[in-house]
């Protein structure tokens, strides 16, 4: 089958909650159409940004299929389908395969901290599990293990693993990772290195910012990949502040916060994260009205 490569910039979609705490609908499909229509290069349903962990599985399928139907085809749906349970995650990949998505993400396993050996195991077990293509997530800070370089070049060769989100935040693995790998997508996880990795060779980035803007975000990418990187870098320090603002609490409080403040309220993130505070609220204030949203 042909390797298929994702590149640009994909919006890893808050999952809105109601009064109630139940998953909004409506909500979910106008901020799936304000992302599209704002230029996105296309969607991750059900990422850590998405509250994936406090989702149950019929939620999570939910708002994968929701996302595909809302979605209709405008732009590729990568959904989140990780665990840190080889059978789950094998489990809800299948069933996002089911739902028509074009990818899977999937996290490394969180809390077990397999060694390399068990991750080459785990992903070339979920990706056996489909012939679409799968995103691989490595994502330390959160997972309490690291992918390392040759893991994933590795991996890299098993047909149908595309590619890697990096969140290592470490450049010099991101640089062996690109320099080690041939048609597989480096996307960075980290909001405030995706001009690092597009001129290092990147392809782009999965990035909780760009819910906002989602389009010069895009265009950072491809002035990048036009060698324009005086306007790339221009680009870069004009959304550099809302990628900090965007993790000054764990995420994703601080963007259900800005939602807000743009006008799609998302609702509160579920326990055990907590509304984002006053001084949190304040710098997201300031970031979007500098950027016009506000």
């Amino acid at each position: 089958m042909a390797r298929t490569m994702f590149t640009g910039v994909y919006v890893p979609l808050a999952t809105p909650f109601g009064p109630d705490g139940a998953l909004d609908a409506a909500a979910l499909q106008r901020l799936i159409d304000w992302t599209v229509e704002g230029g996105a290069s296309g969607l991750v349903p059900c990422g850590t940004t998405g509250e994936s962990p406090t989702l149950s599985h019929e939620e999570h399928q939910r708002v994968i299929a929701l996302t595909v139907e809302y979605a209709a085809g405008r732009v590729p749906v990568i959904a989140g389908t990780g665990s840190n349970c080889t059978s789950e995650a094998i489990a809800l990949t299948r069933a996002a395969d089911a739902a028509g998505v074009d990818g899977m993400l999937v996290i490394a396993p969180y809390y077990n901290r397999p060694n390399q050996q068990g991750l080459l195991a785990h992903f070339t077990a979920v990706a056996g599990a489909t012939r679409k293509p799968i995103v691989m997530y490595n994502i330390p800070k959160r997972t309490g293990v690291n992918m390392e370089p040759a893991t994933i070049i590795a991996l890299s060769q098993v047909e149908n693993i595309t590619g890697i989100k990096e969140a290592s935040g470490d450049p010099a693995q991101i640089m062996e990772i690109i320099r080690g790998t041939r048609e597989f997508s480096v996307l960075t996880g980290d909001d405030n290195l995706l001009f690092f990795i597009c001129t290092h060779g990147g392809h782009g980035g999965i990035c909780t910012s760009s819910h906002f803007l989602p389009g010069e975000w895009v265009r950072m990418v491809e002035l990048c990949r036009d060698g324009k990187l005086a306007e790339a870098r221009d680009l870069h320090y004009r959304l550099l502040p809302l990628a900090k603002a965007m993790f000054c609490e764990p995420n994703p409080a601080p963007l259900k916060a800005a939602l807000k403040l743009v006008g799609h309220d998302c609702g509160a993130p579920r326990l055990p994260m907590t509304l984002a505070g006053e001084p949190c609220v304040a710098m997201l204030r300031k970031v979007l009205g500098e950027l016009g949203l506000i």
